[in-house]
């Protein structure tokens, strides 16, 4: 059985501070092996409620006096603490305080993105990849820009802020590109890139993407595990044999996974293979509020220059 005091011992509750300057943060970052006992919740602050995610059932009697001791420690800071069973087959809420807003955002610099926090699994928003999408603001003046797995658009976000020429975003899910549409609503620029969003399955036709192109910076960060439509150990090389007619000499790509049972050697082995034109350049370091006890079971993000 576990306590809090023991929680406090290693994740020095007390010290958790929240900061609106630094926007969107994760002050507990369970997932990524360094806590152990603790490696089943993560917790969020995207100002001014928290966002607690289970993994799995919690012990009772530490969950309670971690709510108890949650709420001593936060309530007079934020207005909601709000609790996902991620364990469960279709995800469920409930707020230890205050309430579930109908409208919420986060804040990362100078962009804004809208949560969902209702009953979906994920709430529309990859806090981890903000150092990816960093990468992207630094190169993408200019640049024309394709979006693999684009989700809710945040890389395209970043890119037309940046002053991206040229923007393709690909997903095969219109709700998630319709939320796209909406973050970039929500970052207005001076000189608006030309944006593109496609609905469509690119592991069965790549012929009206190369149409499309060619493009100057490729981010692909497609599911790890999708039952039905992706599998990364499956899927990933039918991905990276059509790079080199996606982009010219010198294009950027950024591949992405986060799947802690593949490491970093399983991309560079699927570039090495089905992309060998490519050159590896660096990894994207993490974020420092998301720890990790082994970088093979991080996320990652992987640069490489045709």
């Amino acid at each position: 059985m576990i306590d809090f005091s023991e929680f406090d011992k290693v994740t020095h509750f007390s010290d958790w501070q929240l900061s609106v300057d630094r926007g969107a943060q994760r002050l507990f970052h369970g997932r990524g092996q360094c806590y152990p006992d603790f490696e089943f919740f993560t917790v969020d602050y995207f100002e001014p409620l928290l966002w607690i995610v289970l993994y799995r059932e919690p012990e009772p009697n530490f969950w309670a006096q971690f709510c108890v001791e949650l709420q001593a420690r936060f309530a007079n800071e934020c207005t909601s603490a709000i609790v996902q069973k991620r364990y469960e087959n279709t995800p469920s809420t409930y707020c230890l305080w205050g309430d579930i807003p109908l409208m919420h955002y986060a804040n990362e610099g100078a962009y804004r993105f809208k949560l969902d926090l209702s009953h979906k699994q994920n709430i529309g928003y990859f806090m981890d990849m903000q150092p990816a999408r960093a990468w992207l603001a630094q190169r993408a003046e200019g640049q024309r820009v394709l979006n693999l797995f684009s989700y809710t658009c945040a890389f395209s976000v970043a890119a037309e802020q940046a002053g991206a020429a040229s923007i393709l975003n690909i997903d095969m899910s219109k709700p998630a590109l319709s939320e796209g549409r909406e973050n970039h609503r929500l970052n207005p620029v001076v000189r608006a890139s030309e944006l593109r969003f496609l609905s469509h399955n690119i592991l069965k036709s790549w012929g009206r993407l190369k149409k499309l192109g060619p493009f100057d910076i490729l981010i692909c960060d497609p599911p790890s595990r999708q039952l039905g439509s992706f599998d990364a150990i499956n899927d990933y090389k039918k991905l990276v044999r059509q790079f080199p007619d996606l982009l010219p000499e010198g294009g950027d790509i950024l591949v992405c996974l986060n799947a802690p049972y593949l490491g970093q050697r399983f991309l560079e082995e699927v570039m090495g293979e089905y992309c060998p034109n490519a050159t590896f350049v660096s990894r994207i370091a993490g974020r420092e509020d998301f720890p990790e006890a082994s970088s093979d079971a991080a996320l990652k993000v992987l640069h490489y220059r045709l």
